[in-house]
């Protein structure tokens, strides 16, 4: 199974770029038609402003995710706003065992917050300009 490692930045790659999408494709309705959003979430339990963050944060941080710029950051905003969605919206109205009617955004938020331990790997714009200057320290002969 060595040979598997060796696909990590591929893996983290595919990762980062279909939970980018989906945070993308989720946050564009937000902020293309605001007037049904703002309603939707005052009956979801939110003030009706949280369209607009939600929608910000899901298309712009989705983008990051997809170009690997500021991941990990943009993995735990989006992770933490899963566990909103999740805590408020989706688990208290449909109960714990209706697993069919939360999984998207668990699953979201758990691949966000994967990308957001792990980084977003060797293909990515972090890798060139955050992570690209670091250098492993020589171990000393003493």
């Amino acid at each position: 199974m060595r040979f598997l490692e060796n696909l990590k930045p591929l893996g983290l790659l595919v990762l980062r770029l279909a939970v980018g999408i989906a945070f993308m494709f989720q946050g564009y309705p937000k902020l293309a038609d605001p007037a049904h959003w703002l309603k939707a979430f005052s009956g979801f339990g939110f003030p009706s402003y949280f369209a607009y963050i939600f929608g910000i944060l899901e298309l712009f941080g989705g983008g990051l995710l997809v170009l690997g710029l500021f991941t990990r950051g943009a993995g735990l905003l989006l992770a933490i706003e899963m566990g909103l969605v999740l805590g408020r919206t989706r688990i208290p109205v449909v109960g714990i065992y209706a697993f069919g009617q939360y999984e998207l955004p668990l699953i979201l938020g758990a691949a966000a917050l994967a990308l957001a331990t792990t980084g977003a790997g060797v293909i990515s714009f972090d890798a060139f300009t955050f992570e690209g200057g670091r250098k492993t320290p020589k171990k000393s002969k003493a």
